[in-house]
């Protein structure tokens, strides 16, 4: 395996992505993975997780990358899959560089499933279910479909996310199946280094405005939020309660208002010292995956919910990419703000999370501004 940390910014390298390369980048650091020695593929991150030594020595190669599913729960259901890469890149910078967008083609065909009068129905239903279930939280997604008359160019649109989304984590992983899956997430799941764990949930949201008067008030309504504390508190109350039996220490900040082009955020920054160094970022990765903030809580509840209310398989949408490496270390991503590309089709996804006090048509409209954003990003004009 070849491995270069040569003098390169993160934009270098997204600029450098092509389709079936495995990036993730955000504007101060940034790996790019290309070919591969050997890959693995199970619906049971535990044996994923265990088949890497082996991998490891056979090929030579030093580190995995990859995506869980959304269900890691369903042995039938949609695999996790990692890459042993033949080529890996690492750049890092204290400087953001961010060249001009590329104008996409416009969409022939743009389909909402389910239209906008289901979703509304379906969060009505969520919210009725959430005392029925004993649920606390359910989070429910949207999708937008996209048809070409052309091929998706994917470099382009990996490249414009990571140039209009430099606070994010940009990513794109090849699928399984030959589609590709893009995004820019705000939503760090989890990171290791060494006996460090880091992980950035979040949850509550609001609109960014174009009006600065406008714009600052929504940011103080989320902080002022009770909903959006009481959502975001359960994401944090997982998060902090799957990691303390891995670490001797855990330090909770937040929650903090930060932001993206497009949308306010509530976000609590969780970190701890692992007790054992060979638990790896792949094993507390699939132990935090799915977090409340994309599935709900109690899990299983809130996904067998999900099932039910969605008209489509999440498949990777709301899932983990990331990479791990022979000594453990490694970073997972929230895979939110996305979408999966294949040849002339494109499929976007969009959700928001559920509490009792979730009025149906402020979710919509949540969902409608994280289409936005994610269509801007990409360079499409629908």
């Amino acid at each position: 395996m070849t491995t270069s940390t040569a003098p390169a910014t993160p934009a270098d390298l997204a600029a450098r992505y092509e389709r079936g390369d495995f990036l993730l980048a955000t504007a101060r650091h940034a790996l790019l993975a290309s070919g591969a020695v050997a890959t693995a593929t199970d619906t049971e991150p535990s044996r994923l997780s265990g088949a890497l030594p082996g991998l490891f020595t056979d090929s030579g190669a030093s580190i995995a990358v990859g995506v869980l599913p959304f269900d890691t729960s369903d042995t039938t259901s949609t695999p996790g899959h990692l890459v042993l890469p033949r080529a890996v890149h690492r750049a890092s910078s204290d400087h953001a560089a961010v060249p001009p967008r590329t104008s996409l083609p416009r969409p022939v065909k743009v389909t909402p499933v389910p239209e906008p009068e289901a979703h509304l129905a379906a969060v009505r239903a969520a919210v009725s279910a959430l005392s029925d279930r004993d649920l606390r939280k359910v989070v429910l997604a949207r999708a937008l479909d996209l048809d070409f008359d052309e091929a998706v160019p994917v470099a382009e649109v990996v490249r414009n996310l990571a140039n209009g989304n430099p606070r994010h984590t940009t990513y794109a992983a090849q699928l399984p199946d030959g589609r590709t899956l893009v995004g820019a997430t705000p939503e760090l799941l989890l990171s290791r280094t060494g006996g460090a764990v880091v992980s950035r949930p979040h949850a509550g949201s609001m609109p960014r405005s174009a009006d600065p008067a406008i714009d600052k008030a929504n940011g103080e309504a989320l902080l002022a939020s009770e909903k959006d504390h009481v959502e975001h508190a359960v994401v944090v109350e997982s998060v902090v309660e799957i990691l303390r039996p891995f670490c001797r220490t855990l330090d909770v900040r937040g929650p903090e208002l930060v932001s993206t082009p497009a949308i306010w955020h509530l976000s609590t920054t969780v970190t701890g010292e692992l007790i054992d160094q060979d638990v790896t970022a792949l094993d507390l990765a699939a132990a935090l995956h799915p977090t409340p903030a994309i599935c709900g809580t109690p899990t299983d509840a809130a996904r067998s919910l999900v099932k039910e209310l969605e008209p489509f398989d999440r498949a990777y949408y709301a899932g983990a990419v990331g990479w791990v490496d022979a000594a453990g270390d490694g970073e997972w991503a929230v895979g939110i703000r996305c979408a999966e590309i294949a040849d002339t089709a494109m499929r976007l996804y969009a959700g928001g999370g559920i509490v009792p006090a979730s009025d149906p048509r402020t979710e919509l409209d949540e969902t409608s501004a994280k289409f936005r954003t994610l269509l801007a990003a990409m360079g499409l004009e629908i």
